[in-house]
């Protein structure tokens, strides 16, 4: 017979074996973002050739069917999906509506003998969906068929989004990407719960979409010369010379990559760049502009501004409209006109950032309007255009959505404010009572370097993975009413093809997905990378391209006592540095990075490397001494 401690000790000993049992249990569940409750239960569901997927109601019916398409080709099985209640995986709308879930919350419950996913609407059932099939092993995104058990663990999910706005940025304007590029990629960010695709159409570098009141818009605005290297760096058009490099969308395309959007949960919100970035506009219709200079042609990626590094700068090619010609507001209330006809979404986005005003200042016509409004600075044309605009897209049934930058000037307490240049254009326009939707370069611009800068395509700023993670939308002191939510954008000067579109987005746009969707108390890096590393895999099988740069050494340097530190940090806590600076390739046997070194005088060169279970697994960097002096001051 057990004594008295005997017992205790047997209780504990059961209780500490349910616990490692429940913490390895959910450790497996990798599944991103995270959800609000997740247990994991006993057993796990098996899914056969006899298995049947179900739906209760006729509106429900896509998501099934969505899912069997999916679930049909890796599997070879011929799953049809059927009206009813007892489905081994049924989807379920709700009869009395879950307060607790709201719009876009789900129920999945599994279990050896199925799967539920309840929802009050089908976003919700959408966003169950995917995340039942994260739970299925990661050859449901292969393309070919995998003679594998399909089995799916037990578990009870109940999950809904902390914000309502989870967008990502698309800049099709200095590269075009095909329409099934664009329906790819929406699918893509559907399935990590991203519910809004910000559509950048125009710009200096091309003008994307078909606007039938304006066809020169598409015949002259989407092409370009052809040129090689960096943005930035190009050389002007030759006189005469073809413009062969481009593309847009008709109005047939825009309509069928809407409707698949809707299909998968997204909304997509146009940008129509104005009063600036608008070369591609006035290179069609030069009339549009100050100059009115007919040689204005779309421009190739040439060194067009100056920028004098205190956030102001200098034109040097017009790419403004002219606010003071009455012909310019006809010619927004027909284009903007056709936008609003082709896109559900209530927000139509105007840009308004970055307007330069110096052709505004030269022009006659502007000193007349600036004398009429008793205005004393050219500043202030910009509000008094986006009133103009304001009032256009209200009387299509639109709300007006801009870059942080229309605050200058005035706008009308029904803006909102997309804030980009840090949080602070955010935190103005809450304190004004505009609604918010916050996107800082310093967490959420994916066109940045997400590694070492000798590693990663050059680009003039970095943001690695973790940063990106441990962004917090709702800064100190705001209310929380006013935030929206946030997204990720990836502009793409540097970005050429799809490919490079996808290694740009993600992980990156994965961690902003929990950002936006998951509780803020369940922000957990080091939980988070090791999931990040299962969808690697599942990336692999989906053949989606990803950086891999959260596998680098992030390489620093100090002076101290005018010696130079090196500091070499990591993303992934499990990985190990090794370097050398001898002029030989580091291995496992080299110097392994412990704690800051001194490093010696002369021309010694770095070499880096990260090891995991005694193989490399990150990119090799190598560091002359003239760039480990300039890190000093970085």
């Amino acid at each position: 017979m057990k004594t008295t401690s005997q017992k205790i000790y047997s209780i504990i000993l059961v209780l500490l074996l349910a616990m490692s049992v429940s913490s390895a249990q959910n450790n497996s569940l990798q599944l991103i973002p995270q959800p609000v409750e997740m247990q994991q239960l006993n057993g796990t569901f098996a899914i056969t050739p006899a298995t049947t997927i179900g739906y209760n109601k006729t509106e429900s019916r896509p998501i099934a069917e969505m899912f069997v398409q999916k679930i049909n080709v890796p599997t070879g099985f011929s799953f049809l999906a059927q009206k009813g209640t007892t489905a081994s995986i049924q989807f379920t709308l709700l009869e009395k509506q879950n307060q607790q879930i709201g719009k876009e919350g789900y129920i999945l419950e599994t279990s050896s003998q199925g799967a539920v996913i309840s929802a009050n609407t089908n976003a919700g059932l959408f966003y169950g969906m995917q995340t039942l099939l994260q739970l299925l092993p990661k050859e449901i995104e292969r393309e070919g068929i995998s003679k594998i058990e399909w089995t799916i663990p037990a578990v009870k999910i109940i999950d809904y989004p902390r914000f309502g706005w989870r967008g990502i940025m698309l800049d099709v304007s200095r590269y075009f990407f095909s329409k099934e590029d664009v329906k790819t990629y929406i699918e893509q960010i559907a399935r990590y719960k991203y519910n809004i695709f910000h559509w950048h159409l125009t710009d200096d570098h091309g003008w994307r979409i078909e606007i039938k009141s304006f066809p020169k818009l598409t015949e002259v605005g989407a092409w370009r010369v052809d040129r090689a290297g960096a943005f930035g760096s190009r050389t002007d058009p030759l006189p005469g010379e073809a413009a062969t490099i481009g593309g847009y969308y008709t109005q047939d395309d825009i309509k069928e990559i809407v409707q698949f959007a809707q299909q998968h949960n997204v909304t997509i919100v146009p940008e129509i760049d104005f009063p600036g970035h608008s070369m591609a506009a006035i290179a069609s219709y030069p009339e549009l502009s100050c100059r009115k200079d007919t040689n204005t042609r779309v421009n190739p990626g040439t060194h067009f501004m100056e920028w004098y590094g205190n956030g102001t700068f200098k034109m040097n090619v017009e790419n403004t409209l002219n606010p003071s010609d009455e012909k310019v507001y006809d010619f927004l209330e027909k284009v903007f006109g056709e936008v609003a006809a082709l896109f559900p979404s209530p927000y139509i986005h105007v840009g308004g950032d970055e307007c330069y005003k110096g052709y505004w200042a030269q022009d006659a016509g502007c000193k007349a309007l600036m004398k009429k409004l008793n205005i004393r600075h050219v500043e202030d044309l910009q509000g008094y255009f986006m009133n103009r605009l304001e009032k256009i897209l209200k009387t299509k049934g639109k709300k007006l959505l801009g870059w942080d930058e229309i605050l200058e000037g005035g706008i009308s307490p029904e803006a909102t404010v997309m804030s980009w240049r840090g949080v602070n254009g955010g935190i103005e326009a809450a304190k004004m009572g505009h609604d918010v939707v916050m996107t800082p370069t310093t967490f959420a611009y994916l066109d940045y370097n997400q590694g070492d800068q000798t590693v990663d395509p050059p680009i003039y700023a970095g943001l690695r993975v973790k940063k990106s993670y441990s962004f917090e939308p709702v800064p100190d002191g705001v209310d929380a009413k006013y935030i929206l939510g946030g997204q990720g954008n990836l502009w793409t000067e540097q970005v050429p093809n799809f490919r490079a579109v996808e290694y740009m987005t993600y992980p990156r746009a994965w961690a902003l997905a929990e950002v936006y969707w998951s509780p803020k108390e369940k922000k957990d890096w080091k939980n988070f990378s090791q999931r990040m590393e299962t969808h690697f895999s599942r990336a692999d099988a989906a053949d989606i391209n990803y950086s891999r740069a959260a596998y680098d050494a992030i390489i620093k340097t100090s002076l101290r006592n005018n010696t130079l530190i090196l500091e070499i940090e990591k993303e992934i806590s499990d990985l190990k540095i090794y370097y050398t600076i001898d002029d030989t390739m580091p291995d496992d046997h080299s110097l392994q990075y412990t704690s800051p070194v001194e490093l010696p005088d002369g021309q010694i060169t770095l070499r880096a490397i990260t090891y995991r279970n005694g193989k490399p697994i990150g990119h090799l960097i190598t560091l002359k001494r003239d760039e480990l002096q300039r890190r000093v001051e970085r």
